[in-house]
C-alpha cells in the first residue's frame, strides 16, 4: 500500500482547526501538530498510487493551508 508523509504550513492560529479537518479525511492514518518550519504532519495511506495522489492533491487542499511538502515512502 502506498504511504506518504505530508508536512503542512497553516495560517497562524488555525493549526488546531486544520488538524481536526485533516484527521477526518479518509486515508489519513494519523496527524500531529509540530513545532518548527511545518505546523502539521500527516501519514496518508491508500490502495493505489493514484488514490494516494488524489487524497494529497484534492482532499488535503484545506483553505488555511499555505504550503505542503509530500514524501512518499518507497518499499525496499
Amino acid at each position: 500500500m502506498p504511504t506518504a508523509y505530508v508536512l503542512l504550513n497553516t495560517e497562524i492560529g488555525s493549526e488546531r482547526e486544520v488538524l481536526q479537518t485533516i484527521k477526518g479525511v479518509d486515508g489519513v492514518q494519523e496527524a500531529f501538530n509540530l513545532w518548527g518550519v511545518y505546523d502539521i504532519i500527516a501519514r496518508v495511506k491508500a490502495d493505489t498510487m493514484d488514490k494516494l495522489t488524489q487524497i494529497i492533491n484534492q482532499r488535503l487542499q484545506v483553505s488555511k493551508v499555505h504550503g505542503k511538502l509530500t514524501m512518499v515512502i518507497t518499499e525496499t
